[in-house]
């Protein structure tokens, strides 16, 4: 405990870390605020709040903090920044002309990110119009008459305004405080729901008898217990030997350094569920209709606890998982650098030997930790199928789950750097802290 305190007055010690923590929070903040304050037209009293906290819906309502089913200005979060940025970033990998514009530089960067800010406000838009067609099968008891006429276009112009004020807020984090700030901004809207998870589950179980509260015990402890294994996941690394020819007299080599070439078991990160999620729920994503109560095709593709559901969807993260690592993990250029700076893989010739090594060992590891994610994929709908509330069970696995990890990794692997650069102890007695991948994706 009192390491703890020591360690917590030297981060409050350091001006820059104390002004980028302060700065962080006061911006949370304001998005927290900003996802109670409800759409102009609609009565805040008579909003259904239970039509949006199961299935597709329920999950949109996660990311955005439960601002959408509270109709607030921030009913679409940040997500249509998330999947204009994944646009984009899919663009960059698969089209030579914009790969050219990245390599830019500074200038690349900008122009690309000019173009994922109006691709937002498209994708805003389009999603705005069928929020409102929600709205008003939904909530049209709560729309004010008087209000009506001007409802449709009032609401699409606010929801934009709102999205794009939040992917603002992400930007000032990313740049003036802990970094990540749109990943940070999905993280504070998951965990804003945990409280009131866990009282639900508190509550079923509670009032189930014989033996709940053990029931309950058993799954804080499991839950804690894939927290840690995903944390394993995440950080879990392969290394490769590589060694560097310093100096060559005649044909012997002399003052070669061994170093090592890591490879992320999970390199893909958490993209090929985002992929594999927008696929199960397209049909709810662009109508924002609950098909619950259908049958056939669209419960399967709507219901995580259904079997089918649970096989489609695990087959799909597995399929992601390969293809984005394909894209982003370019075993020939790894080849190519190794060549150019001298190095070479012991026992390997250099060159294409190289390449088709160091890809074949990592398809090795991409199968284990490709069968894992889709593994914590599909344990929110394994949590339901054993009588765990929905709510809660969302934090069992699945994108909340790998966010959240990944997230606070992060947050605090740059916190624990901001120390040792000023010869602080970190944050752990051994080791260091490792966050997801040296590049970061959107998340």
């Amino acid at each position: 405990m009192k390491k703890l305190f020591q360690t917590l007055k030297n981060i409050w010690s350091i001006e820059e870390l104390r002004s980028k923590i302060v700065t962080t929070l006061l911006l949370v903040l304001v998005y927290r605020f900003g996802t109670h304050i409800v759409l102009p037209g609609l009565d805040p009293s008579k909003i259904n709040l239970s039509a949006a906290k199961s299935g597709a819906l329920g999950l949109i309502d996660a990311f955005a903090g439960g601002a959408f089913s509270q109709a607030s200005i921030f009913a679409l979060g940040i997500m249509p920044y998330i999947s204009a940025s994944i646009f984009m970033q899919l663009m960059t990998i698969l089209v030579p002309q914009m790969q050219k514009i990245q390599k830019e530089g500074d200038s690349g960067r900008k122009k690309i990110n000019q173009w994922t800010r109006y691709l937002t406000v498209i994708v805003t838009a389009v999603q705005a119009g069928a929020y409102v067609a929600y709205l008003q099968q939904v909530n049209h008891e709560a729309l004010l008459p008087s209000y009506a006429p001007y409802f449709w276009l009032s609401t699409a112009i606010v929801l934009t305004a709102g999205t794009l004020f939040v992917m603002w807020l992400g930007e000032k984090i990313t740049d003036k405080g802990l970094g990540n700030g749109t990943s940070l901004i999905i993280m504070v809207g998951i965990l804003a729901r945990l409280p009131q998870s866990l009282i639900q589950e508190w509550a079923a179980k509670s009032n189930r008898g014989g033996g709940g509260l053990l029931i309950f015990v058993i799954e804080i402890a499991v839950l804690i217990a894939i927290i840690m294994g995903l944390i394993v996941l995440v950080q879990g690394v392969r290394k490769i030997p590589v060694q560097y020819a310093k100096q060559i007299v005649g044909n012997r080599q002399f003052g070669g350094a061994r170093q090592f070439l890591p490879l992320k078991v999970n390199g893909a990160g958490v993209m090929p569920i985002i992929f594999a999620q927008a696929i199960m729920f397209l049909p709810t994503l662009i109508s924002y209709t609950n098909f619950e109560n259908k049958a056939g095709i669209a419960r399967i593709f709507a219901d995580p606890k259904d079997a089918w559901h649970m096989v489609i969807y695990a087959v799909i993260v597995v399929a992601f998982t390969f293809l984005y690592t394909a894209l982003i993990f370019n075993p020939k250029q790894i080849a190519d650098d190794l060549k150019r700076n001298n190095g070479f893989v012991p026992g390997v010739k250099p060159g294409q030997p190289t390449a088709d090594y160091i890809g074949a060992v990592m398809d090795k590891i991409t199968l284990p930790g490709a069968v894992l994610l889709a593994i914590i994929g599909i344990l929110p709908g394994f949590a339901q199928r054993l009588d765990v509330t929905q709510g809660f069970a969302s934090f069992f696995g699945g994108t909340s789950l790998l966010i959240m990890v990944g997230v606070i990794l992060d947050t605090l692997q740059q916190v624990e750097t901001q120390l040792l650069m000023r010869q602080y102890d970190g944050l752990m007695k051994s080791g260091r802290i490792q966050g997801r991948q040296t590049v970061q994706t959107t998340y």
